[in-house]
């Protein structure tokens, strides 16, 4: 998200460990999740090279925006790319809005609201499906199931409140170990 800060907010965001911000339109300073219960757990916080910017790398408990999306900043304007931006973190926005908002309508928020058993039992059905057309070797099978297995892998984790940057980290943590062979358990 972006948010405006001041002296005093910086100085509650980096005393809190949590972030502070500074309405304009309020004149005053509010505390991001304070009603929202969306709390930004401070793990980091940066400056550009002119000194006049903040890059505040944050825990998200919940959501950033006020939509019910992961991130203010889903809404692709322009990509060189088109199409292929999609991704698995946009794919876990959509459906962490349907949990926010859910609507009678989709598919995503009626899994989540049969709860975590149905869930697991989709995950089920996909593995087999995914095995299934890997026996087959036809690729763009694959590609299908693999899709719908990605698509409920990202439902169960928006059920338990795992995000993909949690996944990511773990990801991450593995191959610093396998860089590193010392750091790895016997």
């Amino acid at each position: 998200m972006l948010g405006y800060m001041n002296e005093e907010s910086l100085k509650r965001t980096i005393e809190t460990g949590t972030t502070w911000f500074w309405s304009r339109e309020r004149q005053k300073l509010w505390n991001k999740g304070e009603t929202s219960g969306n709390i930004q757990k401070v793990k980091e916080i940066r400056m550009d090279c002119d000194g006049d910017a903040l890059l505040v790398i944050v825990e998200q408990e919940g959501v950033a925006c006020h939509t019910g999306h992961l991130s203010c900043f889903f809404q692709e304007m322009y990509s060189k790319d088109g199409d292929s931006r999609f991704n698995l973190d946009k794919l876990y926005d959509i459906i962490l809005s349907r949990k926010i908002n859910p609507t009678k309508d989709s598919y995503t928020s009626q899994l989540l609201m049969e709860g975590t058993e149905r869930i697991l039992k989709k995950i089920g059905e996909e593995i087999v499906e995914v095995l299934l057309a890997g026996m087959k070797k036809d690729k763009g099978e694959v590609i299908y199931e693999i899709s719908d297995l990605f698509y409920h892998i990202l439902v169960l984790m928006a059920d338990l409140g795992i995000t993909p940057q949690d996944t990511y980290r773990e990801l991450a943590e593995r191959h610093s170990k396998r860089q590193n062979p010392s750091s790895m358990k016997p």
